[in-house]
């Protein structure tokens, strides 16, 4: 099978390639500016918001599935530039849509629980969006693009991505702690936002499974377990063997962020865990494989 991956360069999109690739799929990863993975996989440099170059990127590619999981993802960047983020979440969604309609490519387009209000988490596939802030809005807006110009295309909702190693530039948030905590640094967490933290390992075999079995509607796929961000620290305190007392306790009032987010969120995973064969990992089991990538990174 031929598979194109956007936002290859990324955490979850980079373990995508490197799943369909040890499938023995032929893999093309679309990023923005130079390769920065590893694997055999094919590569191009490609800006999602031109549609001209994303036509031409997947006519060469002429894929049997595509995966599209580039997003313009930081939070209150978004709401500074909503420009940018409609390029980047709606005008490139449509883009890849489009493109893969036309390839006759079966599309799984990555999406968010920031879809919701955060009042009455956590939600099924079933619950009605209603997005707050630009990207909550972009990316709702993405969803309905995969749907109009990619009729029977996957959408699949994840949900505060963490995985190691971390890719450049900034990092998610299972690796910040990590990387804070290690140094004996203090670290605020709100003990008021509930989500569902999502091991990128996971999260990419979910992917990979939707593709090749080219399944369609949506999906929530992203951990098993709602908790919130403090109880998620400490429980990565307890494995990683950091002081549990470096993690704050802190309000999201408290810090004026400039974009609103959803509080009492997570996502319901029973869909993917009755259906598909790549089960939504607890967070005991992330946490310890987590873990290990880590300790394998620093040669323990």
């Amino acid at each position: 099978m031929r598979v194109l991956v956007t936002g290859s360069n990324g955490l979850v999109g980079s373990r995508v390639c490197s799943l369909f690739e040890k499938g023995g799929h032929t893999v093309v990863g679309l990023g923005r500016g130079p390769r920065r993975t590893g694997g055999e996989y094919g590569y191009a440099s490609v800006d999602l918001t031109r549609e001209a170059d994303v036509a031409s990127a997947l006519k060469a590619a002429a894929p049997d599935v595509v995966i599209h999981c580039a997003s313009m993802t930081e939070v209150d960047a978004c709401e500074k530039d909503p420009q940018a983020a409609y390029a980047g979440n709606v005008n490139a969604t449509a883009a890849v849509a489009r493109s893969a309609q036309a390839a006759g490519a079966h599309l799984v387009h990555v999406s968010t629980d920031y879809v919701f209000d955060g009042e009455a988490g956590p939600y099924d596939e079933a619950a009605v969006p209603n997005p707050r802030g630009v990207y909550a809005v972009t990316k709702h807006m993405g969803e309905q693009a995969a749907r109009v110009l990619a009729p029977g295309c996957a959408i699949a909702r994840t949900a505060v991505v963490y995985g190691w190693p971390p890719v450049e530039g900034r990092l998610n948030f299972g690796a910040w702690l990590v990387t804070n905590l290690e140094k004996g640094q203090q670290v605020k967490l709100f003990e008021d936002q509930v989500v569902s933290p999502s091991l990128a390992d996971n999260v990419a075999a979910m992917l990979v499974e939707l593709g090749e079995r080219r399944l369609g509607g949506t999906w929530n796929t992203c951990g098993g377990t709602v908790i919130d961000r403090v109880g998620y620290g400490r429980a990565l305190c307890d494995v990683f063997g950091f002081d549990a007392g470096l993690i704050v306790p802190t309000r999201m009032a408290e810090l004026k962020l400039p974009s609103p987010r959803p509080l009492k969120g997570g996502l319901k995973t029973d869909k993917a865990r009755t259906q598909l064969e790549a089960k939504p990992l607890e967070l005991a089991e992330s946490l310890a494989r987590f873990h290990a990538t880590w300790k394998a990174a620093r040669g323990h």
